[in-house]
């Protein structure tokens, strides 16, 4: 009899844990159909390379950088679009995000790709660049507070190193300005044309 009330008790509980995740899902394709999905898409892949795919970003990332726009720690169009989000609807749009698939981008200059493939995974020890796998991870998954970059979009992860280099970027600044500040151009371009096929 215990046997039993316990399997009924796992049961009801899954249960409850599957109608809770049904309903945060629910509730954060709202958001993503009424304020979202015109620059990110209805499953974060943003078609424009303005926006950053949000497809398989980790999820409590995503959350914290939407507070971080709430809160003014970063600055852009995205101030006004988290306007009355509570952190609920924050951490549910994060899961919701991190639950897609993420894509990757066909490369198209293998050669140039070859050069962030190394600057990614050895840095440059002649301008103090530290390899961004050592943040990232060897596969450009990143972490609960570190960015996915594998798969984003070229011309964001450009734009992004660029202004985290001029501080325009103005969260989660510190080391990343340390990096990019050191990185050329064709640095830039390089790791970034890599980590977009990735």
């Amino acid at each position: 009899m215990i046997r039993q009330l316990m399997i009924a008790a796992s049961l009801l509980a899954t249960l409850f844990a599957t109608t809770a995740q049904a309903s945060e899902h629910a509730q954060a394709r709202s958001i993503v159909e009424n304020r979202c999905q015109v620059c990110h898409g209805i499953q974060g892949e943003s078609s424009n390379a303005v926006y950053p795919r949000l497809a398989g970003q980790s999820a409590k990332y995503i959350a914290k950088q939407l507070a971080d726009f709430q809160a003014g720690r970063r600055t852009g169009t995205m101030n006004e679009m988290v306007t009355g989000l509570t952190e609920e609807d924050m951490i549910a749009l994060g899961r919701y995000f991190s639950d897609m698939p993420a894509a990757t981008h066909n490369i198209s200059d293998p050669d140039l790709a070859a050069v962030g493939s190394y600057i990614y995974h050895q840095g440059n020890r002649w301008s103090g660049v530290a390899s961004c796998a050592s943040c990232h991870g060897a596969d450009g998954a990143g972490t609960d507070t570190l960015p996915r970059i594998a798969g984003q979009h070229m011309r964001y992860l450009v734009f992004q190193l660029q202004d985290f280099n001029t501080r325009e970027r103005n969260n989660d600044n510190a080391v990343m300005h340390s990096i990019a500040s050191k990185l050329t151009q064709l640095e830039i371009e390089a790791v970034a044309r890599y980590m977009s096929g990735k």
